[in-house]
């Protein structure tokens, strides 16, 4: 499975959890169901974000204005999650890869210009990180 394809299903299986899902759960039907089934590199973004879900979330808020995570759009919540699993747990990961593949999640699934927010946000916490946002992604499987 391409990667992009693995982020999307890995973020279908997040989003499903923003409704109080078990994720475990979610996982498992993804595969038995063979519908956007989680890959190995999907699970490690999801293991990423719960693992680590306070961290993220605490970054994710340190860059709003005036917002909380409570009133961003679902979309927007769990392309920034996602992507910030990737940046910051997964060794290999270009940032630049992670911030693209947020945003166009976002295109695809969210409001109008929500991508821009999206983007923004990454960005941002991507340069104070010190996070690579150079270089190209090689398909894997």
């Amino acid at each position: 499975m391409k990667r992009r394809t693995a982020r999307e299903n890995a973020f279908f299986a997040a989003f499903s959890a923003t409704f109080g899902e078990n994720i475990d759960e979610v996982i498992a039907q993804s595969r038995e169901l063979e519908e956007n089934p989680v890959d190995e590199f999907g699970q490690q973004l999801l293991t990423g974000y719960f693992d680590h879900s306070q961290e993220i979330d605490q970054l994710i808020e340190d860059h709003l204005k005036g917002w909380t995570i409570a009133r961003l759009p679902r979309v927007s919540v769990t392309a920034l999650r996602l992507a910030l699993s990737e940046m910051l747990y997964m060794p290999d990961s270009l940032a630049g890869v992670a911030i693209n593949e947020a945003v166009e999640l976002t295109k695809r699934f969210g409001g109008a210009d929500d991508y821009q927010f999206v983007n923004g946000v990454l960005g941002a916490i991507a340069r104070e990180k010190g996070l690579s946002q150079d270089g190209a992604e090689s398909e894997q499987e």
